[in-house]
Order: structure tokens, then sequence, then C-alpha cells
């Protein structure tokens, strides 16, 4: 074949042209198609694959944390704990106001658009370059993807999983279901996560009564937390105001609110922020309770309640919360000097007050503050209850139908033998003599003034007559643990040596409130779990734990103590009541237990170095001799009573006690078959000494009047004294006379064991200007 050019045929044309200039760099129709069919398939085959690889994950760590929430019976918050401030509720425990709030200033057309905007994203990318500020063009539906599934880093790999999975949870989930989990993880700053919180926060109110105006003012902290907080930035508020109205207009632009209301709006300043570590004071004692008593009962367990997001109604009153703490500040911390006197360093308090009918605590008293002292003193087992233990003895007598040594049944006014040191018969465990408080020597003397006075002589006696067994199972019965530390069947068990704690003791004084009918006691109102679940709680039993007959003797007794013996005090209360005062081994630690009807409080008093931890002893604290039962103790009782229950109806016990409980025994020469008294041979005087300790309550007039609570005098409002060291007029045989009716100091020593001396009690207050038992003459025992 010739290498020669060939001839063109006839009928051919030239079928390629050469683009020149211009044209070279223009692509062509052909180019730009196909250009543009690769793009679209690539495009499409991205979608898919990435649609198909792109899962939903797990939400991430951050945003399934919660507080759990601890509210008082009105729903006012007490505390949160937790890492997060955090509590999911649901849409319908969010205002219809928030919810349009958050929708104006984040996402209006959420409820009609898809779950991503390609062109808001395009907008928000150009007005971000052009400098008209910082948008994400993300809708909320993709906002709450980053939220709740991803982290908050800005990377391309992020933006894409969150185009995928928003796409993906539009189609899985309700637009409600997203602007519910919206709302819950948003952070709106000072630490609040999700809108409840937040709304607490900034206004200390729930989210489901937030108006238009504070729902405004939250829906702007979404876009700048830190920069519109007014209170933290007041530099920041013309920038947060001007955010403030863009919502409320959006809100009025989508039909959300009215012209006329949005013209009658003003700016809603939030409350101040403040930098409590959220446990201080009472709170944090209360969580910690609320939370061991939630894992004990097996409501909730340890790692449940980590996980947070439980919003716990407890069944403390906040009124009664208050009168706890004012009561304590007005009879003991503000009556100490720390600078001046060492031993007010020791000083501590507990409390507790149980509501008898229903068992529910209503208000306690654990300490200070939680972050200063961390033990709660109202539920700690370490210090002896002393005398406020002996009321148990009384009714184990009544309800085992227990008779002195002699056969004689043991009722109120059986008489014993008050001796100081006199050893205890009947018991087989070895010498057992425990000394009265001041080692003073009442001779014959009835149950019930015994338990005005707090005789140990006689109580001692008491337990063996009854059986220190049954004494302790009538303990338990009536709500006092069966593992109580020193809760052992011995005669020093009439004396207190057990270490129960206040809140212990407050349930088995409720009991004694109730007729004898004991139910454990309860904190819990209602859980809820993430503001839907209902967790619930164990049904409440009740049963007769000791009869009404031996629980309403017990009752008529103590109602004694308050009004001639020991605990007159508490008759500062304004009401009928019941109680008795106890001092722990060397003044460590002082008790009053008492009740009204409608109220069982326990308050203790206790010595504790703030450096070792150790139980220290209280003489000289509050400037005073020694600390008792009657003083503060029965002070901060009544005042607590009367500020508990101020406003409520005023009612008396309904008693039914034994057969002559409530008669005082006539007088009678017939000693019976009691060995002889004697007189004590230390030289103890057996009439009252001077008065060392008083007691402030209130006076007829509606001042004060100080009632001894050591013996002696007496001193009310005018200025006259008199002395209480009426003698009964009876000498027993040695020759001593029973020196007092309502003066003189009385208590309890105990040693734990055989021989020796072991704890006092110092109430002993004279009968004041509320009478006594002035000329009485004890009947003869069994009668």
């Amino acid at each position: 074949m010739s290498d020669e050019p060939q001839p063109q045929q006839p009928g051919q044309s030239k079928r390629t042209r050469t683009r020149t200039g211009w044209r070279r760099i223009v692509p062509t129709w052909r180019m730009t198609l196909s250009t543009f069919l690769v793009g679209a398939l690539l495009l499409i085959g991205g979608l898919f694959l990435g649609y198909h690889l792109v899962h939903i994950p797990s939400a991430n760590a951050l945003a399934i944390k919660q507080a759990n929430v601890y509210l008082y019976t009105d729903g006012s918050v007490i505390a949160r704990d937790g890492e997060v401030n955090r509590e999911n509720v649901g849409l319908g425990r969010i205002s219809k106001e928030a919810q349009h709030a958050i929708l104006a200033a984040e996402d209006r057309d959420f409820y009609t658009e898809s779950a991503v905007d390609p062109q808001a994203m395009l907008r928000a990318a150009w007005n971000t370059a052009t400098g008209k500020g910082k948008q994400s063009g993300s809708t909320i539906t993709q906002q709450y993807v980053k939220n709740y599934y991803l982290q908050q880093e800005q990377t391309v790999t992020r933006k894409v999983k969150e185009f995928f999975i928003a796409i993906k949870l539009d189609r899985e989930q309700s637009k409600d279901k997203i602007l519910e989990g919206y709302l819950n993880t948003s952070y709106f700053g000072r630490n609040a996560y999700g809108i409840q919180s937040a709304a607490q926060a900034y206004y200390g109110m729930d989210a489901q009564d937030l108006d238009a105006g504070r729902a405004a003012y939250l829906a702007a902290l979404v876009n700048a937390p830190s920069q519109y907080d007014v209170i933290a930035h007041p530099e920041n508020r013309p920038a947060a105001e001007s955010r403030w109205n863009y919502v409320l207009d959006g809100m009025v632009e989508k039909g959300w609110l009215s012209r006329t209301e949005r013209a009658g709006l003003k700016f809603p300043t939030p409350k101040e922020s403040t930098n409590s570590t959220g446990m201080s004071g009472q709170r944090g004692y209360i969580v910690r309770i609320v939370k061991d008593h939630l894992i004990q009962n097996k409501i909730v367990d340890e790692e449940q309640l980590d996980a947070g997001g439980y919003r716990i109604t407890t069944t403390l009153q906040k009124n009664k919360q208050d009168a706890f703490v004012d009561a304590v500040n007005d009879n003991l911390i503000d009556r100490l000097d720390q600078k001046e006197r060492k031993v007010d360093t020791y000083v501590r308090a507990g409390g507790a007050a149980v509501e008898p009918k229903t068992g529910k605590v209503r208000a306690m008293y654990n300490g200070i503050d939680y972050v200063k002292q961390y033990t709660p003193n109202a539920t700690r087992r370490d210090y002896q209850v002393g005398s406020i233990f002996k009321p148990f003895v009384l009714t184990a007598a009544v309800e085992n139908r227990a008779s002195t040594q002699d056969g004689h049944p043991i009722t109120p006014n059986t008489v014993y033998d008050g001796t100081n040191k006199r050893p205890v018969q009947g018991w087989s465990g070895g010498l057992y003599d425990p000394a009265n408080e001041d080692d003073r020597s009442y001779g014959d003397i009835t149950v019930r003034e015994a338990t005005d006075k707090s005789v140990n002589a006689v109580y001692a006696q008491l337990a063996v007559d009854v059986g220190s067994d049954k004494v302790q199972q009538t303990a338990i019965d009536l709500g006092i643990p069966s593992t109580t530390p020193e809760l052992t069947p011995s005669p020093s068990i009439a004396l207190g040596v057990a270490t129960a704690s206040a809140l212990d003791m407050a349930e088995a004084y409720a009991t004694l409130a109730n007729h004898g009918v004991h139910g454990d006691h309860t904190m819990i109102e209602k859980i809820t779990k993430d503001g839907k679940e209902t967790v619930p709680l164990p049904e409440r039993k009740t049963r007769q734990a000791v009869s009404r007959e031996a629980a309403d003797t017990t009752t008529t007794v103590l109602r004694g103590v308050v009004q001639n013996g020991t605990a007159t005090a508490a008759l500062g209360a304004g009401r009928p009541a019941a109680g008795k005062t106890g001092t722990a081994e060397e003044d460590k630690a002082a008790w009053f237990a008492g009740y009204t009807p409608e109220l069982a409080t326990v308050v203790t008093i206790m010595g504790q170095n703030p450096v070792t931890a150790a139980q220290e002893k209280l003489y000289g604290a509050m400037g005073l001799p020694r600390v008792n039962g009657g003083g503060a103790p029965a002070e901060i009782w009544a005042q607590f009573t009367r500020e508990a229950l101020a406003g409520e109806p005023v009612s008396d016990f309904d008693l039914a006690p034994q057969a002559d409980a409530e008669r005082t025994a006539p007088p009678t020469a017939d000693t019976g078959s009691r060995p002889p008294t004697t007189a004590p041979d230390d030289g103890t005087p057996t009439t009252p000494g001077p008065d060392e300790n008083t007691s402030r309550i209130p006076g007829p007039d509606g001042g004060t009047r100080e009632v001894s609570t050591e013996g002696g005098t007496n001193q009310g409002t005018g200025g006259a004294t008199t002395t209480d060291g009426t003698t009964d007029g009876s000498t027993s045989t040695g020759g001593t006379t029973d020196g007092t009716t309502g003066g003189g100091t009385t208590g309890d020593t105990d040693n734990g064991g055989t021989g020796g001396t072991g704890g006092t009690d110092g109430e002993n207050p004279g009968p004041g200007v509320h009478g006594g038992l002035a000329g009485f003459i004890p009947r003869p025992r069994g009668e």
C-alpha cells in the first residue's frame, strides 16, 4: 500500500474541527453532561453508601448522665446530686411556651421540614463567611444528634455522621420525641443541662411553669449560654435582650404568641446564681440518709442511683425542717462560744421527728453543715441513749403483767426502794448496784415518781423484775433495731447503755404515741425515673407491737415527767406532751425524747472531738456546769414542736391506760415487805443543792421564766425565789428523811456491768410553778 496521501472521495466531509482560542478552555456539552451524570451517580452512591454504613450509635456518656433530685413533700427542691446537673422530663412537663420559644430560636419550621436543611446549611455558611455571625445551619434534629449521640468537636467526619444519623433518626422517631430529647440535652449555662435544670437554675421553677418571657430568655441562652447570662455578664445585657426579642418576634410570626401579649412582656431578669456546693447545710445529710434508706430497703440499688435520673419526693416537710434548724440555732448554737470555751467546740446536735400514725419522717437535724461535719447525727449509733430508754422498761412491765420480787403486780403506783447504790435483787449475774445521780437516795418511791426523777436504783430493779430479756424484746417491738450496739439483756439495759440513733428512738416513741401500733419509719413519698416511670415502693405494714394498755400507761407516766419531773422545759411547746430526759455516761450526750399526739421527736446533744472524733464530756458547755436532757435538748424540742405544729389544732391524748394508772397513790404508813431504806454512808445530802442549771420556758405573760434543772430554787420572771426542798413527811428506817418531791438532783449512773459506776443522768428540775408531788406519801408496794 502506498504511503502517499489518498485523494478524498467524493461525498466525504471532514469529521473533526480543531478548537481554537477561548473555546479550547470551555467544556463541551458532552463533557458537561458526562461530568454531571458521573457526579450525580457518585453523590447518589455516596449517600446510599453513607446511609447504610452509618448507624445510629448508643448515646454518649455525657448525654445520659443525670442528677438525682431530692424534694420536700411540697415539691420544692432539697438538693441535686450527680456529676451532671440534668433532670430529664417528658414533653408533657414542659410548657407550650417553652417548646415554642425553643422552636422560634432554633428551628421555626421543625415540624414541617426534613431532618436536614441543605439550604439553611448553605445560608449559615454564607453568613459566617461574610461576618454576619457564626451559625450552625443545623436543624433541631441535627443538633439533638450532636448532643445525644456524638461529641462536640468541629470536624468533617462528625458533620458527615450527624447528617446521616439525623436522616435515619427522623425516619425512626416522631418529631415530638426528637424535640423532647433536644430540650433535655441542650446546655443552658450555670451547669444546667436540659430545660428543667435550666428553669430551676435561672428562675427557681419547673419547666412546666415557664411563661413566654422566661421561656424566651432560656431559648436565647442556647445560642450563647455563658455570654447571655446577664447576671454573670451584665455588660452583655443588650445582646441578650436583642436575642430575647428575636425569639419573641419569631413566636408572634408563627402564631404562637399574640401581638398584644408580646407588647406587654418585659425582660425577665433571672435570679442570682448560687455558689453553693449543693450539699451544704442540711442538704448533704439528707441526701446521704435518703440514699442509704433506698439502698438498705432495696427500693433502688446503688448502681442505679449513681446513674441518676431519679426524682425522689421525701416525706420531709420544709416548714418542719426549717423549724428544727431554727430551734437548734436558738437554743444551742447561738449559746456556744468556741473561742472562749474549748468544750463548746465539741458540741454536736442531732434529732428526728416522726409522725406517729404514718411513720413518716417529717424533719431531721444532723449537724451545722455537711461540708464541715460529715457524720449525720440523726442516724449515728455510737452514743448511749441514757434514761430515755427507761420508758421501755415500764412498757415491758405492763405488757408482760410483771410482778415485783415479792409477787405484787407492777403499776405506776408500785413502790420501790430508791436508795442510792442499792444492790439489785434477783439478778444472778453478780453484784449490780447502780448509783443515782449525785449519789442521792430517795427511800420509798413509786414507779411514777421514779420516772419523773429518773431514779436509777428503781429502774435497774424494775428491769430484773420484768426480765431484762423481755425489756430487750419490747424495745425491739417498739422499733429499736435488734442489731443496736449494747442492746443486751442485763439490769443495765434499763439505764440506756444501748447506742440507738435519734431516728431509732423517735420511731420507738412514735409507737408509744400511736397506742402501741408500730410500723417502720419511711422517708419516701414517691420516686419517678426519667420523669416517667414510677418506682414501686414497699408497702408499709403495721402491727400491734405492744398492747394499747401498755403504751398508754407509759404515756400517762411520761406526761408527768413533762408536768412535774425532769422535762418541764417541754411545756414550752404549748401542747399536751409526754417525754423523758436522758444523759449518757460522763455527760457525753444529753437527750430528750417527747411526743404530742401529732409528732414524736427526739433531740440529742453530743460531745465529739473535732480532730480525733473521740467522744468528749460536755461539762461546762454553753457556760453551764453540766448539760442534761432537761436543758437544751428539751428546750430545742419545745421550740421545734411549737413552730412545727403552728396552725394545727391542739389535740389531747386519747388514752386507755392500766386501771388506776392515772391516779396518784394516797398516803399510807404501810411499808410492805420491802427491805428497810438506809441513809447513804457517804454524807450525801438528802435535800437539794444550789440551783446550778436552769431551763428557759415561756411564762404565762408571754415572757420567760427559769426552771431549775438541777434542783434547789426556781426563779420566776418577777425575781421571787422559792425553795423546792419540801420533805414528804415520812422517815424511813435508819432515820433518813425522803428530802424532796420536786427538787434536788437525780439521774442515772451505770457501769454497764457488775459493780462500779457508770453513766449519769443530770435531768432533775424542781416542780417550779407547775406543782409537784409535795406532801405525797407512797402507797405500799403491790397495791
